[in-house]
């Protein structure tokens, strides 16, 4: 791999994984449809409501009845919520009526109970109602035929609800990708046990785990760590081909010793090389068993911004998700940029639409990450800015 800008990188990574990644549709239970992505339109079976109901609890009744007030009227009957038709109103008579029972035909309004006043077998009404006052009418809300949701949706719990409201099971949305995580460095501690001397915790397989998942993605395995070993990583790459669409790696692509992935990529026809970027200057590919396998570096910054730039648009484009939000602001105070360099800062936007920049640019800062909500994107041939000056910046 030559010595790479971050777009050629980008367009090297973008060849590698379109071709390879799915894009087919599927249908899943709505049970199992939560964050997935509609792959159509999907119309609305049935009207909504499915039949014309009360809003309230109080009295059904003929609104031309109310002409002159209070007004007493027989009680003949009680409608609840449940399955059935009531018999038609006749005129100057009233039902009791539940929030959600079918009015009955020949009723066109419903009093709320707290405007009653209600003796033995009849109600005293105070306060007139218009024909239609507290009455849904049936497709009010959505007419058969009328689309309920788009394509290219990420259902949320409200979109799950407005499918089952119009007795749907099951939704056709696009395939995942299918992602498996691998961790590497004999120094990375699993979370659960104390980290000992010279061990750090492996924070890379649970970041990029959420940041693939919250691409779109599906990850069916984590595999952390597997140790500065070439046997073992191949033997933890066969395992992993059998289970995805795209292998992410952390760590082991510098230029130093006990670099596992770079020697395993070199051998098997990956190319491992620098970008001009900071943080995420290593970068490697490669492909295994037909399945194209994105190398970062281990820091736990560098390897969360490099899926930010390199992957999480490929990955969200695959789902049908929109790109992350790009825009210009106005930096809060002076800066200072590596020469040569193409920097992602981290930052934070101010409520005055500022930005201000949190931490230094170091990739082990994993505090001033979290702090952030943006990375400022800042181009290569960029020294020095001053406050005020405009940046692009990438939301996180």
């Amino acid at each position: 791999m030559a010595h790479r800008s971050v777009e050629e990188h980008a367009a090297h990574v973008r060849a590698l994984l379109t071709p390879a990644l799915p894009t087919g549709v599927e249908t899943v239970h709505l049970a199992d449809a939560l964050g997935r992505v509609t792959a159509g339109a999907i119309p609305s079976p049935v009207d909504l409501p499915l039949f014309r109901n009360s809003q309230m609890d109080g009295f059904a009744v003929v609104a031309a009845d109310l002409a002159t007030l209070p007004a007493t009227l027989p009680v003949v009957g009680e409608v609840a919520a449940q399955p059935g038709t009531p018999p038609p109103l006749v005129a100057g008579t009233t039902v009791r009526i539940m929030t959600g029972a079918v009015v009955p035909e020949g009723a066109d309004a419903v009093v709320p109970v707290e405007d009653t006043t209600a003796a033995g077998d009849s109600v005293t009404i105070l306060r007139g109602r218009i024909s239609g006052e507290y009455v849904r009418d049936r497709g009010s809300d959505l007419h058969a035929g009328d689309p309920l949701l788009p394509a290219g949706l990420r259902l949320a719990s409200r979109h799950l609800a407005a499918l089952a409201a119009a007795g749907i099971i099951e939704v056709e949305v696009r395939t995942r990708v299918r992602v498996v995580v691998i961790s590497t460095g004999a120094e990375l501690a699993p979370l659960g046990r104390e980290a000992g001397p010279g061990e750090i915790y492996d924070s890379n397989s649970t970041a990029l785990t959420a940041a693939a998942t919250a691409c779109g993605a599906s990850v069916t395995y984590a595999i952390h760590p597997a140790h500065d070993e070439v046997s073992q990583l191949r033997e933890t790459l066969l395992f992993a081909v059998s289970n995805a669409d795209l292998i992410l790696t952390s760590g082991g692509i510098s230029m130093g010793n006990y670099e596992v992935v770079r020697e395993f990529l070199l051998a098997n026809g990956g190319e491992v090389g620098h970008i001009a970027m900071q943080p995420g200057g290593p970068q490697a590919t490669g492909v295994f068993n037909g399945v194209p396998v994105i190398s970062f570096p281990g820091n736990p910054v560098s390897t969360q911004i490099s899926f930010e730039v390199f992957v999480a648009p490929i990955l969200r484009e695959a789902a049908g998700l929109p790109a992350a939000r790009r825009e210009l602001r106005t930096l809060a105070s002076d800066l200072r940029s590596a020469p040569g360099k193409r920097q992602f800062l981290r930052g934070r936007a101010l409520p005055d639409g500022r930005v201000e920049v949190v931490g230094g640019p170091s990739s082990h800062l994993v505090a001033g990450l979290a702090a952030s909500d943006l990375l400022i994107d800042i181009p290569e041939d960029t020294i020095e800015l001053k406050e005020g000056d405009p940046v692009e910046t990438i939301d996180l």
